[in-house]
């Protein structure tokens, strides 16, 4: 049975948390195959808004389960939190919640060290959210770090110590002045990995490849977006992850010849949170009311997003490293009242106009070549048929498919999951 992909297109926050929550009906297992807490998923039903940052987006559904693949960096302490809240919901997660043994373990003395690295940078800090997802990763690529296995072996608090001891001399060398209580730190999380111990750790490699023989239908969820991967991303200004479709294959075992649909997740406009080149950025009236009716605050640290108009060559180039079959727009309704809309459909770079993500995006190399077209002023917040939409926006939507090759199949047009248009 073929794995379908969800991943977003932009620098994160594109709605990903929403989209799996609507698709969830459709599969039987969701599984999320890379990053850590730095995530922030939020899904909104029944007036409710609930956010998510290592859990996959289908927890809310009877009947899916939910893996935490080996790609995915865990810190304990931030998952018991997740757990005390689908508490309050009477959620039986303990029976649709696995996660892979070869998933690694963000320890306190990560955060300490990712403070301290970030502190350490002075101006040329870039953006971390200080969970500890970057000293984690390279423990892991360095072949230190601690995983979910490891857990259930006899002397794994000594392997803890001996990692955290190595930790605390990095720590000294930066001589960042950063303030910490390690005693009360690993008490924190001492108790939160016996809650962890709780649940089921499973061999997700293979849970899945037997999966796919009896014929279960599986959707693989990325966190962040494509414009933030290691590999093909704004470098240094990126995750430590691979949040592009490859990422899928190496964050849960999955061969490429498995995966069918490729779903992509745009906004109709751009975001972006912490430093980093961002072309299209506004600084102007247009900017500040899309960050006011977007409410674009970032879903874990709560910083205000930068905004700016649809960037088309990032996006295009997005979807071709992801080999996107299907888009899906969101926040479509934010545009309403624009009367003019702008997408940046090529860049000026280095003296000739180019279509295409060059090496160096920064404001020096970079100016936007903007193609200007009609907005919309009507409330699209109520509708739920594609025949309700406004000509302006169909006509804005038949252009961005044009210009990428591939149909948009949904349109968000609010954050509740009813607010949604199938295509």
């Amino acid at each position: 049975m073929a794995v379908n992909l969800l991943l977003g297109l932009q620098w994160g926050d594109e709605g990903k948390g929403k989209i799996v929550d609507v698709l969830t009906k459709d599969y039987n297992i969701i599984a999320r195959f890379q990053g850590g807490p730095n995530a922030g998923h939020t899904l909104e039903f029944d007036g409710i808004k609930h956010v998510l940052h290592t859990i996959p987006s289908g927890i809310f559904h009877d009947k899916a389960i939910n893996l935490v693949g080996n790609g995915v960096v865990i810190d304990p302490v931030i998952f018991k939190k997740e757990l005390d809240n689908l508490d309050k919901f009477n959620l039986d997660y303990k029976s649709k919640l696995l996660i892979s043994r070869k998933a690694h373990l963000i320890l306190p003395t990560h955060r300490i060290l990712d403070a301290a690295s970030e502190a350490s940078k002075g101006k040329a800090k870039i953006g971390s959210t200080l969970k500890g997802i970057g000293p984690t990763y390279m423990d892991k690529t360095g072949r230190n770090g601690i995983r979910i296995g490891d857990l259930e072996l006899s002397d794994w608090k000594e392997r803890y110590r001996a990692l955290a001891n190595k930790h605390e001399a990095m720590i000294d060398f930066y001589d960042s002045k950063i303030e910490y209580d390690l005693v009360e730190l690993e008490n924190e999380f001492f108790e939160a990995v016996k809650v962890l111990k709780t649940l089921t750790f499973i061999d997700s490699e293979e849970y899945l490849h037997q999966a796919q023989k009896e014929g279960k239908t599986i959707l693989a969820e990325g966190a962040q977006g494509s414009l933030l991967d290691i590999d093909f991303g704004t470098y240094p200004f990126v995750t430590s992850s691979n949040t592009t479709a490859a990422g899928a294959c190496t964050g849960l075992g999955i061969a490429p010849n498995k995966i069918k649909d490729v779903f992509g997740i745009f906004k109709a406009y751009t975001t972006r949170v912490g430093s980093g080149p961002f072309p299209t950025e506004l600084f102007d009236e247009d900017g500040e009311t899309m960050a006011q009716v977007g409410h674009e605050f970032g879903a874990t640290t709560g910083r205000p997003r930068r905004c700016g108009w649809l960037d088309l060559v990032a996006l295009k180039y997005a979807v071709h490293v992801n080999g996107v079959t299907k888009l899906m727009m969101m926040k479509g309704d934010v545009l309403s009242g624009f009367n003019t809309l702008k997408i940046c459909t090529a860049y000026k770079y280095q003296g000739k106009t180019i279509t295409h993500l060059p090496y160096n995006i920064e404001p020096e190399n970079v100016t936007p070549i903007y193609t200007k077209m009609k907005g919309w002023s009507e409330d699209l917040t109520g509708m739920n048929d594609p025949s309700q939409l406004p000509k302006e926006l169909n006509e804005y939507i038949s252009f961005l498919e044009k210009e990428l090759e591939t149909p948009i199949t949904i349109v968000s047009v609010g954050p509740d999951r009813t607010q949604t248009i199938h295509r």
